[in-house]
């Protein structure tokens, strides 16, 4: 897990972490803080292991921690943060000793994860599109009934 430390302490990963929870400390809604993110780490690895898809452990949580990094720049223009953590996590992923090939699957994952015709893919894309999904525990969120989430999207019962 030497790489994902390295994520977790890189500069540029901090300044993003920073800038997000600055855009989010007034939000009632669920944050895009790294409690989200190791949520959504361990119920991929949850499912990578109950589906049996092989993926390494640091793909899985290389993807899930910088899936969100780029939120910061969606409050502050508009463009989808996916594409634009798509964009950010390839300079932290080589400055800590990912592989291209890795780097362009984890990157992908990250591009895709807000889209749902990857939901039901058999690799890194699906398993990071469903276990973000799956992190949001709306069945104990006081705002729920606030939340712009579309219903069909909401998580009211707990999934196993």
């Amino acid at each position: 897990m030497n790489r994902l430390n390295q994520i977790i302490t890189h500069p540029q990963y901090q300044d993003y972490i920073r800038q997000i929870a600055e855009w989010e400390k007034e939000r009632e809604f669920c944050r895009h803080d790294t409690v989200h993110f190791t949520n959504v780490a361990r119920i991929a690895m949850l499912l990578n292991l109950q589906e049996d898809y092989g993926l390494e452990q640091e793909q899985i949580y290389a993807a899930a921690m910088l899936h969100d990094i780029g939120r910061w720049q969606q409050y502050e223009t508009g463009e989808d943060h996916a594409l634009v953590s798509a964009r950010l996590a390839p300079a932290i992923l080589k400055d800590c000793g990912f592989s291209e090939a890795d780097s362009q699957q984890i990157v992908s994952a990250i591009s895709t994860h807000r889209e749902s015709r990857v939901k039901d893919e058999k690799n890194l894309n699906g398993l990071l599109y469903r276990a973000d999904k799956l992190s949001r525990p709306c069945y104990f969120c006081e705002q729920e009934k606030n939340c712009n989430w579309k219903n069909d999207k909401k998580n009211r019962t707990l999934e196993i």
